[in-house]
Formats: structure tokens, sequence, C-alpha cells
């Protein structure tokens, strides 16, 4: 490791100061950064802890009903919660124990990695992702991958998600990171139905619109057969090529349906 500066804010408004100028980053979890900065592919001057705003953690559910869950909230604390199951389902599931204690939703979501599982959620209930200076759709907010529409100097606050009649996250593996090789989230709502996908495209998490119009019409795993993906623009690696990761995300859409229902 390299020597930096490092800030422990306890005001929301102190945070921002020390981000404004020079090269500061803000630091949440670190799941992501700490390694990243191990390997030196980034050097920022002074990092910005945000794990002692006390303004930043905790769920609770605000005057719409949604679910309001703190940036700065561990995925432990998320996996603990009862309001919507399938977010908690998801949480569990995230990496070790030691990741689901010190990693964060807020973090998880400014990261945006392509294979992470929070991104699915938000983007599959159609969530408000909150900063300091504004409110986010989550529609408006997934940019391509590691990229998000927060600018610089911007922080995540909090992230509200409206809960669904029925919803369910179901990941396929990758069994030494625990990542999504695919990741489904499917969600019910009164408008329709959202289903995200994460870990499958090169242009990051997004929606299968085909999916959702049939589920909208008849939410069961077999209104999906026939539908498919092409593996043209799908990611391509060692655990598996574009096409098929195409056909795991229609497995793992039924899946997801199925635990739904």
């Amino acid at each position: 490791m390299y020597a930096f500066e490092l800030e422990r804010p306890s005001t929301l408004a102190d945070a921002v100061a020390a981000l404004s100028g020079g090269e500061a980053q803000p630091l949440s979890g670190g799941q992501t950064l700490i390694p990243t900065l191990k390997q030196r592919l980034a050097s920022p001057g002074k990092l910005v802890s945000l794990t002692g705003i006390k303004e930043l953690r905790g769920i609770r559910l605000d005057d719409a009903g949604q679910l309001a869950v703190g940036a700065a909230t561990p995925h432990v604390q998320v996996a603990a919660q009862d309001h919507y199951p399938a977010l908690a389902h998801l949480a569990a599931n995230i990496g070790d124990p030691a990741v689901r204690n010190r990693g964060t939703i807020g973090g998880s979501l400014a990261n945006n990695d392509p294979s992470a599982c929070y991104p699915a959620a938000a983007l599959g209930s159609g969530a408000t992702i909150v900063t300091n200076t504004r409110e986010i759709k989550a529609d408006d907010y997934f940019t391509g991958l590691f990229d998000t529409a927060l600018e610089e100097g911007e922080i995540i606050t909090e992230v509200r998600f409206p809960v669904p009649r029925r919803a369910a996250y179901a990941k396929f593996e990758q069994p030494a990171s625990r990542f999504a090789l695919v990741g489904v989230f499917v969600a019910q709502y009164a408008q329709g139905v959202r289903v995200a996908v994460t870990g499958a495209s090169e242009g990051g998490v997004f929606r299968w619109a085909e999916a959702e119009k049939a589920l909208a019409a008849d939410f069961s795993a077999d209104a999906l057969s026939g539908l498919a993906l092409d593996g043209a623009g799908m990611i391509a690696d060692l655990h598996g090529s574009g096409a098929y990761r195409a056909h795991l995300t229609g497995v793992m859409t039924r899946r997801a349906v199925a635990a739904a229902g």
C-alpha cells in the first residue's frame, strides 16, 4: 500500500467538504476500492471514509411505503430486514461473511461492477438513488460498465425501493468470488413487471423488455417459453461465452419467476 491521507467525517456536510477539490475519493465498505489501491490501479491522495456518518446508515419504511436504505448500511443489515424478502435474500448471498459485514449498498451501487448483485435489485425494483444533491431514478442511473450518473464529489445517501407484490432474485454464482455469472431480479408491481439482469452484458446491468412484456400478461415461467437473448454484446470470458450467458439469462429468469410465484 502507498501513503495517503484518511479523513473520517461525522456529518454529510463535512464529507462533501472533504471531497471537494484535489484527488480525494470516498471510501465506504472498501471491498472494491482497497484491492484496487493494493494493485496500484488507483492512487488517490486522500480517502474520505463515509462509515462514521450516522445519517447514512439504517433501514426504514418511508412515508410512501418504500424501503429506504442508508448508503452506508452493510449487506448483513439489508439481509436481516423483513420488509422486502427478495432484497434480503440477495444481500444474504453476496460474497462471504467478511464482505457482508463490511460492504455497503451505496458502495456497490457507486462502483457499479457489471457482475454485482445490487444493481439488478435497484434496476429491477425501479429504485431511486438519492444523493446529497438530487434523486436519480435507477433507469437513468446506470450508464455502463463501472459507470453511473454520479458526478464528481456526489455522494449516495440513500436508496429507496418500492416494495413489489412479489419478487425474487436468482443468481448463478462464479464459485470463487460469488459474483453473479448471471443474476436476474424479477419484481411484479401494479404497474407491470420489471426484469433486470446483471453479470451478462458488456454494457452492464440491463432490463429485459421482452420478458417484462410476457410476464405482465402471464406471471409464470411458462410465459417465457420461446424468448431468447442474442449472445452478441454479452460478456465472453474463461467462465463462459456470450451465447452461454444469453442462454443462462433465460434459465435464471425462469427460476426467479418460479421462486417469486
